[in-house]
């Protein structure tokens, strides 16, 4: 079952000042529970316990997190300047499948449920709580040079359209969002992550791909974003949760905490994040 997510405060985050100059370890490398709502039960920990945390703490997220949790792997490394922390981001369905075969992850934060149930089914991860939500943007090159406006436009002739794979969470969108457009169309590729299809359209490989409202914030300059008609009936909710059997649980724990507490749901907010309860049931 997938938690949803209520308010709540963590003083250990509550001194941190706009400036994050700690630099957190990346690495370039993304499973489907309940609806039901339920608010976490875990408390908060306290600063002296965060401040304590040591060892090493490897976050899997979804390619269109990066932005927001590198900003929060930072915040995490101010409190606890002795936790090393590592960043994997790539597609969701990616992700699973590494975790499934073994990868030593400690959180899991997957951009739709369907992707993180089949972690939770597995017995890797119980008590996913619901933390973000995101939309779909017709992504272009800077200045729209071709006037792309609808989703029927990314299927006109000499339009080279550029998709998630099906398999990958913003590709499942994208097949609905289109499906309720009565569009249909064949996307001169299908990337693994929503990240790829930013960078086909920004480099020019391709005039237009579907990608997440929070990508397009996230590349000023790089494309721009169009927001088509229907986006707001097909949204994705991200889950995260706390790998089973992780080494370094108290880390875990405290990085997921820190995302649903009220810093963490302002910095995704200004990355362009949606409440998680978007689009519920």
């Amino acid at each position: 079952m997938i938690r949803r997510l209520t308010r709540r405060g963590w003083s250990a985050w509550a001194s941190i000042g706009a400036s994050l100059a700690v630099t957190v370890a990346l690495a370039g490398c993304t499973s489907a529970a309940g609806q039901q709502a339920a608010a976490p039960s875990k408390s908060p920990a306290s600063s002296s316990a965060v401040a304590s945390l040591s060892g090493t703490l490897t976050i899997y997220a979804a390619s269109s997190l990066t932005a927001a949790f590198d900003e929060l792997t930072v915040m995490l490394k101010q409190e606890a300047p002795n936790l090393a922390v590592h960043l994997v981001s790539d597609g969701s369905s990616t992700l699973a499948t590494q975790i499934e075969q073994g990868a030593p992850a400690d959180v899991f934060a997957s951009a739709d449920e369907k992707t993180m149930n089949a972690v939770v089914e597995k017995g890797l991860l119980v008590d996913p709580s619901l933390f973000a939500a995101n939309t779909l943007r017709i992504a272009v090159a800077p200045g729209n040079p071709l006037g792309i406006t609808t989703l029927a436009d990314l299927a006109a002739p000499g339009v080279i359209t550029v998709l998630c794979a099906p398999q990958v969470p913003c590709g499942a969108a994208s097949a609905t969002l289109l499906a309720n457009a009565g569009v249909s169309l064949r996307p001169a590729s299908e990337e693994q992550n929503v990240s790829a299809v930013v960078t086909r359209v920004a480099e020019k490989q391709a005039d237009a791909g579907l990608v997440y409202a929070t990508d397009v914030a996230a590349n000023p300059g790089r494309i721009e974003g169009i927001e088509p008609a229907g986006a707001d009936a097909v949204v994705n909710r991200y889950p995260i949760g706390v790998i089973s059997g992780t080494a370094n649980a108290a880390a875990a724990r405290a990085f997921v905490d820190l995302v649903l507490s009220a810093q963490g749901q302002a910095e995704l907010a200004r990355h362009g994040f949606l409440a998680p309860g978007t689009g519920g049931k």
